[in-house]
């Protein structure tokens, strides 16, 4: 591992700063400016009112100490309710402070949350996302992230607080350091020695001794406790893995079930915890060393200013409050020196997150707009010119394209496993960045996935989704379920279940052709939609799905293996590969009865 020369961590510490800044500046930019502008400047006028009511303890601690020595009762009692008022001063100041940097922290959360859920999921960012975590393009140097749900659940969190808690310390160190400097300057005296027989005199000698006790503090603690970040961004990144691996369990359980896997996802997820847990002992020996040093340098903080100003109390130089002043402004200009000891491990932690969530803003930015002008969605038909076809690592898929289907067809799309078949769907909807050329689309079209989507809830919100279930009258869901062969469904439609998991495939495939059934779309794209459904089943809903489309003045194009299935499209767009093997062909080969039309090649490398 090389090491950073001065230059080098200073253009480090220069970036980070600027990646901070990037992620805190949006929030008090945003439509909420004011509201958060002006939390922000209450909280520092309430840190300010709180470094005041310290000086005005530490002026406090003389008055009182030396009535004690003097045993002056007038004096004692006078500043024992001069006490109550200040103490009173400073629990409200402190109680509103906490309030307030909550309620900062937790709406600058909200909108952090908000503003990254938003772009997660718009222009199916989500979607490319989790494309390009397993086909990463080459020759970039972009990480795109995992776990995304974390980062924006826990990493937003943690940032918001640990940005305005270590600010706002920060703040509060640097205005009690200007606001103490010069009282123990005055209070500490000279200092006078003899070297080679010249006296010296060193003014202010306790502000001295104060920075230089927390320089050695401040140098030693960054290169005993440097080995946190990294520990710290592993540490989130194991976690998420970890708890991510126990949700796809839950969400394959059955599929885990009957293959009997329960002694594999034990160890897989044996493996993960292991990982953290190695990660996280690795991290707290680290923790346990800075520990170890920053207890030793508080409490060695505690006896310091006695030690260096006994020898003046003792001659009797100054009294007892005097020597009180003197520990209490050296420890408030300790304080806030050591600031940077004090915050090392919030610092570290701080730091790995801001590096992840900075990574997560990159991806965003690093993604491929979908082509808008790709897809023409003003056409009667259903065509492609000059489509190519690309995988997220940069692989040619289909090359120069042609076809089209015209209302009233049925076209059935057929190609080996890999050839490109779902791609090509996925292109017509929208959702694939990867392409050029030029699609003609109608308005009205409907796509249906072999694996469905449906989200927990009420069987009436799975069934009208992405719509709501308001749009749709009783009568107008029932007949859908009816349409798609779901009697037994119609009474369950105010049940709220997770119905990814209660249904079968079949069922599922079914309940989507009723989604379909019930928005009467002009046009369909089923994608395997009736692979889970038994031969009899799956004629019925194809003649059903058939008859829509020809009453709507639409068509069906569809992706399919059964011969079953086949029977009701009159032409078949194949994607094959050519007999050289290297180039694959797109071809348009007709039903039986039809005549052949041209072949048209096209690349495929999958």
């Amino acid at each position: 591992m090389t090491r950073m020369n001065f230059s080098q961590k200073h253009q480090a510490f220069n970036t980070f700063s600027a990646q901070a800044w990037a992620l805190c500046r949006p929030y008090f930019e945003s439509n909420q400016k004011w509201q958060a502008r002006a939390l922000l400047a209450a909280i520092v006028a309430l840190n300010l009112g709180l470094v005041f009511m310290a000086v005005l303890f530490n002026d406090w601690n003389k008055l009182f100490y030396d009535a004690l020595q003097d045993k002056n009762a007038s004096v004692f009692w006078a500043q024992l309710g001069r006490f109550s008022y200040l103490a009173l001063a400073f629990i409200i100041i402190a109680v509103y402070k906490f309030y307030l940097t909550q309620v900062l922290e937790m709406r600058w959360r909200a909108w952090m949350t908000g503003h990254y859920l938003q772009r997660w999921l718009s222009n199916q960012a989500f979607y490319q996302l989790e494309l390009r975590r397993f086909m990463a393009r080459p020759n970039t140097d972009v990480q795109h992230p995992d776990n995304p749900d974390q980062r924006i659940q826990e990493d937003i969190n943690q940032f918001t607080s640990l940005t305005v808690s270590l600010s706002m310390g920060l703040l509060n160190a640097v205005v009690t350091l200007v606001s103490f400097v010069g009282i123990l300057w005055g209070l500490s005296g000279g200092f006078v020695f003899t070297l080679a027989g010249t006296s010296y005199d060193i003014p202010g000698f306790m502000v001295w001794m104060a920075l230089l006790y927390c320089l050695a503090g401040s140098v030693l603690t960054h290169y005993i406790g440097r080995p946190q970040i990294k520990l710290n961004f592993e540490q989130q990144r194991l976690e998420a893995d970890f708890r991510h691996h126990m949700v796809r369990v839950r969400e394959y359980s059955e599929a885990i079930a009957l293959d009997r896997g329960e002694t594999v996802e034990r160890g897989q997820l044996d493996q993960r915890f292991g990982r953290v847990l190695a990660n996280y002992l690795a991290l707290i020996k680290k923790q346990k060393n800075l520990i170890w040093f920053t207890s030793f340098f508080g409490q060695a903080a505690v006896v310091f200013p006695f030690v260096v100003a006994a020898p003046r109390f003792f001659s009797g130089a100054i009294q007892l409050g005097e020597l009180m002043q003197i520990s209490s402004a050296f420890g408030q200009v300790q304080g806030a020196l050591s600031w940077f000891v004090d915050s090392y491990s919030s610092l570290a932690a701080w730091r790995a997150t801001t590096d992840r969530l900075t990574s997560f803003e990159l991806s965003f930015q690093s993604l491929e707009p979908v082509n808008k002008s790709l897809i023409a969605t003003d056409s009667e038909a259903l065509s492609g010119h000059q489509l190519n076809l690309y995988l997220p690592d940069g692989t040619q898929l289909l090359a120069a394209a042609h076809f089209c289907a015209q209302a009233g067809e049925s076209v059935l799309l057929q190609g080996s496993s890999g050839s490109g078949k779902s791609t090509l769907f996925r292109t017509l909807a929208g959702i694939w960045p990867f392409a050029s050329g030029h699609i003609e689309r109608p308005v009205d079209v409907m796509f249906i996935p072999q694996r469905p989507y449906f989200p927990n809830g009420s069987l009436r919100v799975a069934l009208a989704y992405p719509d709501t279930p308001a749009r749709y009258s009783d009568t107008e869901l029932e007949q859908a379920l009816h349409a798609a062969l779901l009697p037994d469904l119609v009474a369950q439609l105010d049940q709220t279940r997770a119905w990814s998991q209660t249904l079968s495939g079949g069922e599922q495939q079914r309940l989507a052709i009723a989604r379909v059934l019930l928005k009467k779309p002009k046009w369909v794209l089923a994608d395997e939609a009736t692979s889970g459904l038994d031969e009899a089943t799956e004629v019925e809903l194809y003649k059903r799905l058939i008859k829509h489309v020809k009453q709507a003045h639409g068509a069906i194009i569809s992706i399919a293996h059964r011969s079953t299935v086949a029977a009701f499209h009159e032409q078949c767009w194949v994607l094959e590969k050519l007999p050289d093997g290297r180039i694959s062909g797109f071809q348009l080969r007709p039903a039986p009865s039809a005549t052949a039309p041209p072949h048209i090649p096209l690349l495929n490398h999958s």
